[in-house]
């Protein structure tokens, strides 16, 4: 397994011969005004565009509704990859080839070997606190699991440690936990997390029993509150600094 940082939320992931890309964010520099009301600020274009992406295979979408998940560019990216994971009301919006998964549903993706299919299950994820779904919408989490491949954990944009406490009851441990955090906060919320701030990152590793943490989510908002720093400092007060990789936009390690 290889993982390669795009900058936010958005890292080409390749296992078992398949590339996997997340959330979609593609746009230079600039603002957005998300549902909410709030405006979103991105202060850095990705490390790479579309245009050198190479082919995928599916992309891996925590939810449509913001721009620091899926901006202009991301959109436009989408028709050209033949599936894309999400969550029920996003594939609604987006119709083509997005595909609805709710939690604990799952889809398999065939191997260009013929090794054993990816399963690609959707997992429980909240953005934000208790009842904000009215505001902050609906969002998802994937594990990806096959018989000769590693476990592999993707929050999604979630600030709730009891959704990763689900995950690590039905697939802990895991080999690899790609976590989004940053710390996200807005006025809509009044400030309440969004997505994991460092402590917790470092506490959702421990809960999952990840044996590497690879942060995305972490750089290029203004909304981001806590970056790189912020993770080892947590990490290392965890005890779980061995277990942290932490990657900036065009860096890639392989795992």
């Amino acid at each position: 397994m290889t993982l390669r940082a795009v900058g936010g939320p958005t890292a080409v992931l390749e296992l078992g011969g398949l590339r996997l890309l997340t959330d979609p964010t593609f746009d230079q520099a600039g603002s957005y005004t998300s549902p909410s009301g709030s405006v979103l600020t991105k202060t850095a274009g990705p490390a790479f565009g579309p245009e050198e992406l190479g082919p995928v295979d599916a992309v891996l979408l925590s939810h449509d509704q913001h721009a620091d998940n899926l901006d202009r560019s991301g959109r436009a990216f989408l028709p050209t990859v033949p599936v894309v994971f999400s969550t029920p009301d996003a594939a609604a919006r987006l119709g083509g080839g997005t595909r609805a998964l709710a939690p604990w549903a799952h889809a398999e993706l065939a191997r260009p070997d013929g090794a054993p299919a990816l399963r690609i299950t959707g997992v429980p994820a909240r953005h934000g606190p208790v009842g904000c779904e009215p505001v902050c919408g609906e969002v998802t989490g994937f594990v990806l699991t096959a018989p000769d491949l590693p476990t592999v954990y993707v929050s999604g944009d979630n600030a709730s440690l009891a959704a990763v406490r689900q995950v690590a009851d039905r697939f802990g441990p895991v080999d690899v936990a790609v976590i989004f955090a940053g710390g996200a906060r807005t006025k809509a919320m009044d400030g309440a997390l969004l997505t994991l701030d460092s402590v917790r990152t470092a506490e959702a590793a421990r809960i999952l029993g990840a044996r590497r943490c690879l942060p995305l989510h972490c750089d290029s908002w203004e909304h981001f509150t806590e970056g790189r720093d912020d993770l080892r400092a947590a990490f290392a007060a965890a005890g779980l600094a061995d277990r942290l990789t932490l990657l900036p936009p065009g860096r890639s390690a392989a795992l």
